[in-house]
């Protein structure tokens, strides 16, 4: 079971999401993350779609995304090159004692604390799945208070691009 960064540039009309999610979960396939935008175009929206699956069932997923409508091109990212990133927000207890340890890991991590209060730190981070996930680790889970990501967002590298 591969992971895959399946990138699909629909019209940006009422009801994409719900047709395009509706088809992952019709087939019992699962969406680990998704995030979605306008792109330039407005008439256009940008669907990044991370799921798991052999490249058999992913190909099956990127046939099945062609058919709709709504669904102008899709791309699978992990076939080539491509740049990941996911943003996550999380708001650790940082009274006086744990205020310098949550700033140094902050800085290890090249995450910014957004908001200060008497007893919390609200940091930024940005990276691939796998470098938040290690930001979580490093920490006391018990100073974690919330923690909200956004998803996957990719791009491919260098001249390949998802345009009509």
């Amino acid at each position: 079971m591969a992971r895959h960064i399946v990138s699909v540039l629909v019209e940006n009309e009422a009801g994409a999401l719900s047709r395009i999610s509706g088809l992952f979960s019709a087939r019992g396939y699962n969406i680990e993350s998704l995030t979605v935008a306008p792109t330039e175009d407005a008439s256009m929206s940008r669907m990044t779609i991370v799921t798991s699956g052999s490249d058999d069932v992913v190909e099956q997923i990127t046939k099945q995304l062609n058919k709709l409508v709504d669904v102008v091109k899709v791309v699978d990212l992990s076939e080539a090159e491509h740049i990941e990133r996911e943003l996550m927000l999380i708001k650790v207890r940082a009274g006086q004692k744990e205020r310098d340890d949550m700033k140094r890991m902050a800085d290890i991590f090249r995450g910014r604390i957004i908001d200060v209060t008497e007893k919390t730190y609200t940091i930024e981070l940005t990276g691939d799945a796998s470098k938040l996930d290690a930001f979580i680790v490093a920490i006391d889970r018990t100073a974690i208070l919330e923690t909200v990501r956004t998803g996957t967002s990719g791009i491919g590298r260098g001249e390949r691009i998802l345009r009509v």
